[in-house]
């Protein structure tokens, strides 16, 4: 008996974790539900084929000062094209994906319901965003909160001065993870282990075999403690009736 309980559990948990493998976060400008969309914008146009963001949505992540958020990635001056071309990639990932399922949690935020939580990016991905932003100038180390908005756009509080780069993050991995509040988790895996998310592609997106790979570990440890409390119980039971 114990053995069929398990299976039942198991087969619930494999439904509950497919949902996760193709669906978009509850936040400010993703789509209920991900699906196909002609026309995105430029650097976006990859998710094309099945995106959680739309097209104006698209058009948005290009721009310096977004509608989308408000958001100004020149608070301390011009950015070099090369590094906003990784900002622009990192936009387009986050609101177009319809694959991170496995590390979307909720959030305690008036602007969205949920967020991400440490996606494994992937090592050649991470260091690139780094060399190449690491003559550029930031305030912050985490983007995601403690800007002054008084102007409606956000500016480097009075307490902060700019800095280069390599002296606010010195390293790949405290930028990949420092900059939106461990959103993204930096990894030693490289694209072609299949273990690490990418944030940009061509071709068809590899990001859903890698979310596959994370969902199927995840529901062999939930499946594995149920059952040996299971087991556990009824033999237990078992034997007070013997």
């Amino acid at each position: 008996m114990w053995a069929v309980l398990a299976l039942l559990f198991a087969l619930s948990s494999g439904a509950l974790s497919l949902d996760k493998l193709n669906m978009c976060m509850d936040a400010k400008h993703h789509k209920i539900e991900p699906g196909p969309e002609g026309k995105l914008y430029s650097q976006c146009a990859p998710w094309r084929d099945n995106a959680c963001c739309m097209a104006n949505t698209t058009e948005g992540a290009h721009n310096d000062s977004s509608y989308l958020y408000n958001f100004n990635w020149e608070h301390c001056g011009p950015m070099s094209d090369q590094c906003k071309k990784h900002f622009i990639q990192d936009t387009c990932f986050y609101e177009c994906s319809p694959h991170l399922g496995p590390w979307i949690q909720k959030a305690d935020e008036g602007w969205r319901k949920q967020r991400i939580l440490g996606v494994p990016l992937c090592k050649e991905d991470c260091e690139s965003w780094w060399e190449d932003c690491k003559n550029d100038f930031t305030c912050k180390t985490n983007w995601h909160k403690g800007w002054d908005w008084s102007t409606g756009f956000n500016r480097c509080p009075k307490d902060s001065k700019c800095r280069n780069w390599t002296e606010v993050y010195p390293t790949p991995k405290s930028m990949c993870e420092q900059i939106w509040s461990n959103s993204y988790l930096y990894t030693t895996h490289i694209k072609s282990t299949g273990r690490c998310m990418q944030l940009w592609f061509t071709g068809e997106n590899p990001n859903r075999k890698v979310a596959e790979y994370y969902i199927k570990n995840a529901q062999q440890r939930q499946t594995v403690a149920p059952t040996i409390l299971l087991f556990l119980a009824v033999t237990s039971f078992s034997g007070m009736m013997y």
